[in-house]
């Protein structure tokens, strides 16, 4: 072991174990896809600094992409659940929303970026309404991502994303028989590995960055402490680390 790697394992922050640190080494000095995927956000109701944390995530582990794992509105306004009736009005939180969102946009101006239940509350509320979805503005035109490539799911070097309703990542992983990502369970972080005779998966599932203290998330008080954090998907979809924000 050189003496670099020992001084990066030695000064590691995220109590890395050797191999992993060896294999950001190589990552490093070498052509590979790295993604940064971005939990739930539920904007305006995203936690103080977690994007800064994020972008911390994304230049310390050399990311070359990203994947928003889905749910970057709440929508909490028209809910299908009942709303807080001192909250802000539907209007209101989508300013709101476009203006926070406009800060992840210029933060990550390229990325994918799973289309989540809350996300489709406005199609949802159509559907309901009997309205045509060609009268639905696409989520690019409202919030003002053009960049942004917003998809029901990705799959890069055999691990597929997507946002996670119907199944945690565990699950869908052996399910499939393939590597999953997932968010949309905000009290869980976890990368599980599944082994057989000729196959190895992984599921992993991602935390959030969502504020509990806003009226949005109070539906959760007396749930498990959400999890926050973010991603990363290293070295061509072989290596998987959760990380957990410091609050």
């Amino acid at each position: 072991m050189d003496k670099e790697l020992q001084m990066q394992i030695k000064n590691n922050r995220y109590r890395l174990k050797p191999h992993e640190v060896a294999a950001l080494q190589k990552m490093r000095e070498s052509e590979t896809r790295n993604i940064l995927v971005i939990g739930d956000l539920h904007e305006p109701f995203c936690l103080d600094g977690y994007l800064d944390w994020c972008l911390e995530q994304y230049e310390t582990f050399n990311c070359n992409q990203v994947v928003f794992i889905g749910d970057i509105l709440d929508n909490h306004a028209f809910s299908y659940h009942e709303p807080d009736v001192n909250g802000d009005s539907a209007g209101l939180e989508l300013e709101k929303s476009i203006i926070k969102v406009a800060e992840w946009y210029k933060a990550f101006p390229y990325a994918d970026v799973c289309i989540g239940n809350h996300d489709r509350m406005a199609s949802r509320k159509a559907m309901t309404g009997g309205i045509p979805a060609a009268w639905i503005r696409s989520y690019n035109g409202v919030l003002k991502t053009p960049n942004w490539n917003w998809v029901e799911s990705v799959v890069y070097d055999d691990v597929l994303y997507e946002h996670g309703e119907g199944g945690q990542a565990a699950a869908k992983s052996k399910n499939n028989l393939m590597s999953s990502v997932c968010g949309h369970t905000h009290t869980l972080a976890y990368v599980q590995w599944f082994c057989g005779k000729k196959y190895r998966v992984f599921g992993m599932q991602v935390g959030c960055g969502v504020d509990c203290t806003t009226y949005a998330a109070a539906y959760a008080k007396n749930f498990k402490k959400q999890s926050i954090g973010c991603s990363v998907v290293l070295n061509n979809g072989t290596l998987p680390i959760n990380l957990l924000m410091p609050l």
